[in-house]
């Protein structure tokens, strides 16, 4: 991985030469406080079929971590909860070879194939108690039952981004919402997650606070914007607007990670979104885009959305 630093307005460009990598902080932001037994929300009673809301509650407890609202997000995506009759939810398969209101192309449902209670011997795709228990074992096999690793088992169950996205969007809808200083430091960090997320492939312009394009403190300050929270235009400026993280807290999404000399010659920052990536808009040529970043030039980190008030 090589690194070029030059610098521009309040950012210093860091050129990471690598692979790209999304994270599981949009799924860890976007679900926020969710708990593994979160009651079911009111659109969630209004829109799952009540057998299929079960067997979401259900089938998550097999899995430690797993939050049934993300099994009920893929199932709604999949099949609208068994209630789709499209090919291949009821019978056969669609044009991808995907089988089963959980959607299983036929060799993944083999690997993970389970009988839930009350299912069909031996496991069957079409049967909603199978499909839904063996579409926990792989979700948790992948990852799920960590939110730092969330994001990515989602994107094991179908390789796409927006899918990953529209996934834990929507579990987000399903989960009864939290109260307090903690739900509302979640829900503005998620909302200054959303928006990035929304900018990724936008340019880097020097100077730029969009919405065609953006420089990587333009970014962080249009961010939070969006989510209610005023912030100053460059880097320097927003970490010396603090909070300041303490080193031994762990990072959460939404938390601005800065790079630079010193805690005064900070030149980069970035929205953190977990597993050691974040959202930026790293140089001249580049887009805004999700990246890992480097310790070197490491000085600290903010938590500008925990100054909201509830």
């Amino acid at each position: 991985m090589r690194r070029l630093v030059v610098l521009g307005f309040g950012c210093v460009v860091v050129l990471l030469v690598g692979p790209l990598v999304f994270v599981a902080g949009v799924a860890q932001v976007v679900l926020g406080g969710l708990s593994t037994g979160a009651p079911p929300s009111s659109t969630a009673v209004a829109t799952i079929p009540q057998h299929y809301l079960i067997l979401y509650e259900e089938a998550a407890t097999t899995c430690q971590g797993l939050a049934w609202t993300v099994l009920a997000a893929i199932g709604t995506i999949e099949s609208d909860n068994g209630q789709s009759t499209l090919p291949g939810v009821h019978s056969g398969h669609n044009p991808a070879g995907a089988e089963g209101p959980m959607q299983f192309e036929p060799a993944t449902f083999v690997r993970y194939a389970t009988v839930g209670p009350g299912g069909v011997v031996p496991a069957n795709p079409y049967d909603p108690v199978d499909a839904i228990y063996s579409a926990a074992k792989m979700l948790c096999a992948d990852g799920a039952g960590s939110e730092a690793t969330l994001a990515n088992a989602v994107y094991a169950y179908n390789h796409s981004w927006s899918y990953v996205n529209e996934v834990l969007s929507l579990a987000a809808t399903y989960g009864a919402s939290l109260s307090g200083p903690s739900a509302t430091r979640q829900a503005v960090a998620a909302e200054a997650v959303s928006y990035a997320v929304a900018q990724l492939g936008k340019p880097y312009v020097w100077g730029g606070t969009g919405p065609a394009s953006f420089d990587c403190s333009g970014l962080v300050r249009a961010a939070y914007a969006a989510a209610g929270v005023a912030l100053p235009r460059t880097a320097q400026e927003q970490y010396d607007a603090g909070p300041v993280v303490a080193p031994v807290q762990q990072l959460k999404p939404g938390d601005l990670v800065f790079f630079g000399s010193s805690v005064s010659g900070i030149g980069h920052v970035g929205i953190y979104v977990g597993s050691g990536e974040m959202i930026d808009a790293p140089h001249s040529g580049a887009n805004v885009r999700m990246e890992s970043y480097r310790w070197s030039d490491y000085v600290g980190a903010t938590d500008p959305a925990s100054r909201a008030s509830p």
